[in-house]
């Protein structure tokens, strides 16, 4: 099984973790399984960007991008080439490390 390494978030995951899940999981399904509570707004059917996140490790190993995810993303904040929506992104044999960014469209929290 995959290992997804998740660095540090200040809210959903303060010391980061490494989880696994099977391949043909999507990373959202697998943070939310694992107690790492990342927004899904629209319950993971590809209709918001609260899940993005962006894949530091792994990338080409994940599915690739259809057209409506890659619409989507163009709104995410922090979007960087290497982004994606965790409920589109599924598992492969492949170990991945994700970042959680500070924001989403639906969170703008600060710590002080």
């Amino acid at each position: 099984m995959p290992t997804i390494k998740i660095l540090p978030h200040p809210e959903y995951c303060p010391q980061g973790a490494s989880i696994t899940a099977p391949a043909g999981t999507s990373i959202c399904e697998a943070l939310l399984e694992n107690h790492i509570n990342i927004e899904h707004a629209c319950d993971m059917s590809c209709a918001c960007t609260t899940c993005h996140v962006i894949v530091r490790e792994g990338f080409k190993s994940l599915n690739e991008l259809d057209e409506n995810e890659e619409d989507l993303l163009d709104r995410a904040w922090g979007l960087e080439p290497n982004s994606r929506l965790s409920c589109q992104a599924f598992l492969a044999q492949t170990d991945v490390t994700v970042e959680i960014p500070k924001y989403s469209i639906n969170h703008a929290k600060e710590n002080h």
